[in-house]
């Protein structure tokens, strides 16, 4: 007759020790996490702008939400501020990545792209030089974005988009989402170039920045997301921006997001600009 061979069962207190171990490594690998994600956000809230610059007849607004399952944050960004020829720059992007490392080279881009708009305000420049710079770093991360300069004696809106979501623009006449030619994400080849699109603001309405966030999730398509965050936009264009940003962003309540997500919002009068 065949003998089988089978391993002694350790005893009850042996199984509740090794147990115990094994909880141990699961908790603190847990608290690990929990500790990288806290440190996310904080990075990624310090790093966004705590105001936004505005001319009259324009407001801007924003918003930033993390992940709801709190684990892929840190990517996400917004930035606004003033260029040296009086000009505004905005900028929204989503770093290819999670977690402290995609929030620190966050960082390192919104750093990037306002040292380079000091030196050219032409939006495609701008991603152009930010591209290179990227790619001589030779990180593992890339990011897409849209850049834009906001003209107010020329009441224009010139737009590059690096890989990003389109931006969405309403006004009495509608909303659109606006599917402009744009290049590769930032830090992928160098020589990269970026179409410039250009808009008069002539009437009053809404230029909205996203971030994929908002608009896509795990059982909601990216087109469905757009078309709701259009249909939003239209039927509010001439309301206040911090309102207009607070019903956008609950957009990606409807998804599901697993990732962070961003709304940067432009609402413009039709002029004039200038004081």
């Amino acid at each position: 007759m065949e003998q089988r061979h089978t391993t002694p069962t350790p005893p009850p207190d042996e199984l509740l020790r090794r147990l115990g171990h094994l909880t141990g490594q699961v908790m603190a690998r847990i608290k690990l996490q929990q500790a990288r994600v806290a440190l996310a956000v904080e990075l990624q809230r310090h790093m966004l702008p705590p105001e936004l610059p505005g001319l009259p007849g324009l407001q801007t607004a924003a918003r930033y939400v993390p992940a709801q399952t709190g684990l892929d944050i840190g990517g996400d960004w917004y930035d606004a501020f003033v260029l040296p020829d009086g000009s505004l720059g905005f900028a929204v992007g989503d770093v290819q990545g999670h977690d402290v490392e995609a929030a620190a080279f966050m960082g390192m881009v919104r750093t990037g792209l306002r040292a380079i708009a000091g030196a050219t305000t032409d939006p495609g420049d701008v991603l152009s030089r930010a591209n290179d710079l990227l790619v001589s770093m030779s990180s593992d991360l890339l990011t897409t974005c849209t850049f834009l300069r906001f003209d107010p004696v020329a009441a224009e809106l010139a737009a590059a988009r690096a890989g990003h979501v389109p931006a969405v623009w309403g006004t009495a006449e509608g909303a659109q989402v606006v599917q402009d030619p744009g290049g590769l994400p930032l830090g992928l080849f160098p020589d990269a170039a970026y179409p410039v699109t250009r808009r008069r603001l002539s009437r009053a309405g809404a230029f909205v920045l996203i971030t994929d966030g908002v608009v896509e999730g795990p059982t909601y398509p990216i087109e469905k997301g757009l078309a709701r965050v259009a249909a939003l936009v239209g039927a509010a264009y001439d309301a206040d921006a911090d309102e207009l940003a607070g019903e956008v962003i609950a957009v990606a309540d409807l998804t599901g997001h697993r990732d962070d997500a961003a709304v940067l919002v432009l609402r413009h009068s039709g002029g004039p600009y200038t004081p």
